[in-house]
């Protein structure tokens, strides 16, 4: 059944990372959103392991042409990762997508300090890093995340999400250490419909929910 929101998507996330780290030791964790959708999500699921939160901000990259549908993906200054059927699909090539990716690049880096400020981002070395959003489809952007992560040297990298198209879930296992999602519908389109509200998650929302872990922390 779909979920009602993301926030109770976040709560039924929360409850099966619990359960699952029953068996498992997950010590040192930090749960990192990839917002907007993510940090609802994120924060449920922070406060069921007891964790601190914060934001790892990424996008997806399109054309004008066809912004509906994504060729890519960016995260903080590593090169854009691209979906290689997609470009050659739309007669694209990397070199032709410069613009778009400096566009891209200087709004995810604005977003960045609008949602952190001059608060460093947290380290990941050696701790148990828990990334989540509210769903994959096509999985860019959380590939590109992980990848992201992994060079920076987390002890273990978990994503969670809860739900995926079950081919892009199988897809992506070898891109973390474990990989914990609720629902994997095998016709699944677009996240929102797994969901009976998947309104817009405003600036104001993510910057509140950050202000608040990092008061209590």
């Amino acid at each position: 059944m779909p979920f009602r929101d993301r926030t109770h998507a976040g709560q039924a996330l929360g409850l099966r990372l619990v359960e699952w780290a029953g068996s498992d030791d997950l010590g040192n964790v930090l749960v990192l959103a990839l917002p907007p959708g993510g940090v609802p999500v994120a924060s449920e699921v922070a406060r069921a392991l007891h964790a601190p939160l914060d934001v790892l901000i990424a996008g997806e990259i399109s054309t004008p042409i066809r912004p509906e549908t994504p060729i890519g993906a960016i995260v903080a200054d590593d090169p854009p990762l691209y979906d290689r059927r997609s470009l050659a699909m739309m007669h694209l090539s990397e070199d032709r997508l410069g613009d778009v990716v400096v566009h891209r690049r200087n709004e995810l880096h604005r977003l960045e300090y609008l949602y952190r400020g001059r608060r460093p981002p947290p380290s990941v070395g050696g701790r148990t890093v828990v990334l989540v959003d509210d769903g994959v489809t096509t999985g860019l952007t959380a590939t590109a995340a992980l990848r992201f992560l992994r060079r920076h040297g987390p002890a273990r990298l978990v994503l969670a999400v809860p739900v995926g198209a079950a081919r892009t879930v199988t897809a992506m296992r070898p891109e973390c250490d474990d990989l914990v999602c609720l629902e994997q519908p095998p016709g699944l389109h677009m996240v929102g419909e797994w969901y009976e509200d998947f309104g817009q998650v405003p600036d104001l929302q993510i910057t509140k929910t950050l202000h608040a872990f990092h008061v209590t922390a």
